[in-house]
């Protein structure tokens, strides 16, 4: 039943779950309802029995009637109410124009004097339902006796009766109109979610990630369908930039392969036609060749470092100690400009970071600088407080050019002629951005440029403790 259940479409679990509940409810309340009218009807009759006590001339004509052989009650009792007399032996003497009441225990102990009084139910000798109050009365010259005087129950039965129909029928009334108010509230309240349905269905056949959903107020709903439109933003934005990083790489590996290509040509042409190139020459095309080679080898490592950098997956983060690694990229800086005089001051920083990636980004900070400075000049690099600046003295970067200079593949007019992949800042601003820190570049007074990294991180390492903590829950 469950499964039939689940399996239903939502609005129709909607509509049958709100028929049940108001159903449910308005069965309570029925019931609560004929419930309290038969406890009121009960106890109006019952008030209504201790408050009507059998007329004098009644009792004693049915005393005396009791009292004498083959005496006979001659006088009319109440219509509304039926009248006895009850003897200590369980005998009884009914008045004229009232049913027999059968005798109950209670009755006899008030006939005995045990109890002054007794409110219970019985029957007639006919089998109708009845309550019955009796209590003891004197009666001149015959003395104290119990007079049961009872009522007929089937007045307060058949209005109940009457109730308990139009109470169901309400019910029955209430609980259909609460299906259809369900049914439409679900079709009403879905209708976002219709929309949503919709949308996530078009864009799955379509590919289409320009739909976007109107949000309206500022419920659930509306929190996920502005959830989804930020979500299919966001994976066009994605999806445009990877559109835009392939178009970028083929337009950056044409170049070097069509020079690459033309001076294989023209090898090996000179060998298919046994016309020797002039050594000079011949020597030229191989170092050109050797050169694309390069480029196209360091173009693709940074293409592949910047998708390890955009991986949800990436390397795991460590303590490291900033100083050495910036200590380490320094040293390959000065095997790239050994005619450049580079000073470093260098303070101890610890921060969390993957080590690979971080002397990557340090040592593409310091290319750049080795790059464009003039030959002879000076880089200064210093760390302080988690903030390690570079300076060069070189022709610098516009300000215009400055917004721009950590895009992939971008690179200043300037700066078109010299060897770069342009994607050397974009790896920096990434990795800088993973480690939780920042990255700017900035013209130097007296000419050049500033580039400043700052990271969080402390001037001591951490406990080992700490350290080893840190490790087991990134296992």
């Amino acid at each position: 039943m469950i499964r039939g259940f689940q399996g239903l479409p939502l609005r129709s679990r909607l509509a049958l779950l709100t028929a049940t509940a108001v159903a449910v409810a308005v069965a309570a309340v029925a019931v609560t309802c004929w419930l309290l009218a038969r406890a009121q009807l009960h106890q109006e009759l019952d008030t209504s029995l201790r408050n009507t006590s059998a007329p004098m001339s009644t009792a004693v004509a049915a005393a005396r009637a009791c009292g004498s052989p083959g005496g006979e009650d001659t006088t009319q009792g109440p219509s509304f109410a039926f009248v006895q007399i009850v003897d200590a032996n369980g005998g009884r003497c009914v008045a004229l124009g009232s049913e027999p009441v059968r005798v109950k225990a209670e009755d006899i102990q008030v006939a005995r004097g045990v109890i002054r009084g007794s409110l219970h139910s019985s029957t007639t000798d006919a089998g109708a339902e009845v309550r019955v109050h009796t209590e003891r009365m004197p009666v001149p010259g015959v003395g104290e006796v119990a007079v049961t005087v009872a009522r007929p129950l089937q007045e307060i039965n058949a209005a109940l009766g009457r109730l308990a129909l139009l109470l169901t029928a309400l019910a029955g009334v209430g609980a259909v109109g609460a299906g259809a108010a369900g049914l439409w509230v679900a079709r009403t309240g879905l209708k976002p979610v219709d929309r949503l349905t919709d949308a996530v269905e078009h864009v799955a056949r379509t590919e289409d990630l320009t739909v976007r959903i109107p949000v309206e107020g500022g419920d659930e709903i509306a929190r996920l369908s502005r959830s989804f439109n930020q979500m299919t933003a966001a994976l066009a934005s994605s999806r445009d930039r990877q559109a835009q990083l392939i178009a970028d790489a083929g337009h950056e590996l044409r170049t070097p392969l069509t020079s690459l290509r033309t001076n294989i040509e023209l090898l090996a042409r000179s060998e298919q036609t046994g016309r020797a190139l002039p050594p000079d020459d011949r020597a030229a095309l191989l170092a050109s060749v050797k050169a694309q080679m390069t480029e196209l080898a360091a173009l693709i490592g940074d293409l592949q470092e910047l998708s390890r950098s955009d991986s949800a997956t990436p390397g795991p983060v460590q303590v490291v100690a900033l100083h050495d690694i910036a200590r380490t990229a320094l040293e390959r800086a000065r095997l790239r400009g050994p005619e450049l005089r580079i000073t470093a001051e260098l303070r101890p920083w610890y921060v969390r970071a993957e080590p690979t990636h971080l002397e990557r980004a340090l040592v593409n900070v310091l290319d750049n600088a080795v790059k464009f400075s003039p030959p002879g000049g000076t880089v200064e690099v210093s760390l302080d407080r988690g903030v390690l600046t570079v300076r060069d003295h070189g022709p610098g970067v516009p300000p215009e050019e400055l917004p721009y200079v950590f895009e992939r593949f971008w690179r200043s007019p300037s700066a078109r002629a010299l060897p770069g992949s342009g994607l050397g800042l974009s790896i920096v601003a990434r990795t800088v951005q993973q480690a939780g820190g920042r990255v700017e570049l900035r013209p130097a007074e007296g000419g050049g440029t500033v580039a400043v990294i700052s990271l969080p991180g402390a001037p001591t390492p951490p406990p080992p403790s700490v350290v080893a903590d840190e490790r087991v829950d990134q296992a």
